[in-house]
């Protein structure tokens, strides 16, 4: 597998990941079920917030480190290509 294969792979998954643990986050912050959040601290929280919040912006980022290293990929292969 090529590291650009391997890139997409991750982009791919880690999409999946956002959007999942985004509505999750959603549901969880804004739904009608919010107003029975547990307290902070409380099982299932980090510092008074939703475990699944927490994943949606590691889930991001990996998604954005992702992105970029694609960017970066293809514009070494333009400039490789493009020749001297």
């Amino acid at each position: 597998m090529t590291p650009a294969n391997a890139l997409r792979v991750i982009a791919a998954l880690s999409t999946f990941g956002t959007a999942f643990s985004g509505v999750l986050s959603y549901r969880e912050l804004f739904g009608t079920e919010a107003l029975s959040c547990p307290a902070p601290g409380a099982p299932g929280t980090i510092a008074g917030y939703p475990a699944c919040v927490y994943g949606f912006f590691m889930f991001a980022a990996v998604l954005l480190v992702a992105a970029l290293g694609l960017i970066g990929a293809a514009r070494a292969a333009r400039a490789s290509s493009a020749g001297p």
